[in-house]
């Protein structure tokens, strides 16, 4: 099959890597369109599992010229071409970040998300990280084949969507510790982008709340802070 650079506008996008395949293979094979092997991959066992999926259904290619183009990494032998699907979230709790700029972040929250049972993720913004983008899918090592993820224009169009969930942004100036702040279902745990974190205005917006840390850094990476808000969340919410 032939492949091209990725762009947001494509309909389809790539999974790279046989773990990433598998995932897809397994969890979302009806929208697997192709699968490519490079001529290098030795792993007779993987390769079997893949052709055994696939059957007569997904074509399996073997060939070099399409990992040129998507990956520049040596240690990738699989790809999996993936079309794209328009995807609506459900009700119930929500990760929702707003603006996120990296799609390595965006991919390992996405994993920490189905981690934690959250299958449900909301993206506000126009210029957000791509989800559909390869780093993205690859950063989740295949976890987005199993959630759902929503792309919101602003934060009122989400929220006018799930009027009923508890909102919980995480602000450094959030007036409640986290750990002492009963988390109620539906939540909707709310992150703000990797440098600006949230707009001051989410301040009046459910209840606010702070992961407390040293005053030896001045914040927590984006992935921690959602990693330990979820646990949190899924460990005490009523």
């Amino acid at each position: 099959m032939k492949v091209s650079s990725y762009k947001s506008d494509n309909i389809y996008t790539y999974g790279l890597g046989a773990t990433v395949a598998m995932e897809y293979l397994i969890k979302k094979r009806e929208a697997v369109r192709a699968v490519i092997l490079h001529p290098g991959f030795r792993s007779q066992e993987t390769i079997r599992k893949i052709n055994d999926i696939c059957g007569k259904d997904i074509p399996v290619s073997t060939e070099e010229k399409p990992f040129n183009i998507l990956s520049k990494k040596d240690n990738c032998f699989v790809i999996v071409v993936i079309e794209k699907d328009k995807q609506t979230i459900k009700a119930g709790n929500h990760m929702v970040l707003v603006n996120p700029s990296n799609c390595g972040n965006l991919g390992t929250i996405i994993r920490s998300c189905l981690g934690f049972g959250v299958r449900n993720i909301a993206i506000v913004g126009k210029t957000s990280a791509d989800p559909f983008d390869p780093k993205t899918i690859r950063a989740s090592m295949g976890a987005s084949a199993s959630v759902n993820i929503e792309v919101f224009d602003e934060f009122s169009e989400y929220a006018g969507r799930f009027p009923e969930n508890n909102l919980y942004p995480f602000m450094l100036d959030g007036s409640t510790k986290l750990q002492e702040t009963l988390i109620n279902k539906p939540f909707s745990l709310i992150m703000g982008n990797e440098a600006t974190g949230l707009d001051p205005a989410f301040q009046n917006i459910g209840k606010p709340i702070r992961i407390e840390h040293s005053g030896d850094i001045d914040s927590l990476n984006i992935t921690i802070a959602a990693s330990i808000g979820l646990y949190e969340a899924t460990k005490t919410c009523q």
